[in-house]
């Protein structure tokens, strides 16, 4: 079975939410959080892959990278190896992306330069693949964000500002396309980790849907931890058969 990893091994990544709520002051220093990715099929659990993802102080901004492998097991089926890089200012706003795909022997790069003027957000993407190289120009009247930018925004809101069950929608650039993404809040829920330890967290419901309004993919749903770190404990999605799960794994 092929394994879409930025949709489906990687999706610790995609997180976002409104920039009309309300954000807190947050820095870093170094950071950097482990996730095992478990699928199921039937009754079937199975570790397919693992997922790091990093951020350190660059200047006056940040550097960011989260890579995604499938393990031994899974290597002999469908090998994966993914990467997302991202710089970004000291306020989070993304400066350029980079998606490096490496599916068996499938190979593809995307870069994208952002540029702002007042609340416009503009990138410039070219996309690598062994066809050729393409460009193109993706534009939003409001602050947008990339697939590894939006999760660190995310942990920066104020989830007591958040009203429970209410909607809230940013804008996402990821190679050519542009997506729209609304997070529901669900307020707080106790979530139980692959080693069976039970923390409290925010639950965010996602929803992808293209600029027609169509439905891009399955709903995911996300718990951070209540602390003030917002640490992404757990994310589930759903897949054609079954579902794959991310877990937290720091100590």
């Amino acid at each position: 079975m092929k394994m879409r990893t930025i949709k489906l091994m990687l999706l610790l990544a995609i997180m976002a939410a409104a920039g009309n709520t309300v954000a807190q002051a947050r820095t870093y220093t170094s950071e950097t959080l482990n996730y095992n990715i478990v699928y199921q099929w039937g009754l079937v659990w199975k570790h397919a892959g693992d997922a790091t993802l990093s951020i350190r102080r660059s200047g006056d901004g940040y550097k960011a990278v989260l890579t995604g492998k499938t393990r031994s097991w899974a290597d002999k089926i469908y090998p994966v190896r993914d990467t997302l890089k991202c710089t970004m200012s000291g306020k989070m706003a993304p400066l350029r992306y980079e998606k490096l795909t490496h599916e068996k022997s499938y190979y593809a790069r995307d870069v994208l330069d952002f540029t702002y003027n007042y609340s416009h957000t503009t990138a410039h993407a070219t996309r690598y693949r062994p066809s050729g190289t393409t460009t193109v120009t993706l534009s939003a009247k409001c602050q947008a964000y990339d697939m590894l930018s939006v999760f660190y925004m995310l942990r920066n809101l104020d989830f007591d500002e958040l009203a429970k069950d209410k909607r809230y929608t940013t804008v996402i650039f990821s190679g050519k396309e542009k997506e729209y993404l609304t997070i529901r809040y669900r307020g707080v829920e106790n979530v139980k980790l692959r080693n069976g330890v039970k923390r409290r967290a925010h639950r965010v419901t996602f929803k992808f849907t293209q600029q027609a309004g169509k439905k891009s993919s399955d709903d995911l749903d996300a718990w951070l931890s209540t602390d003030d770190d917002r640490i992404p404990l757990l994310l589930v999605g759903k897949l054609p058969v079954g579902q794959v799960k991310c877990y937290y794994t720091n100590p």
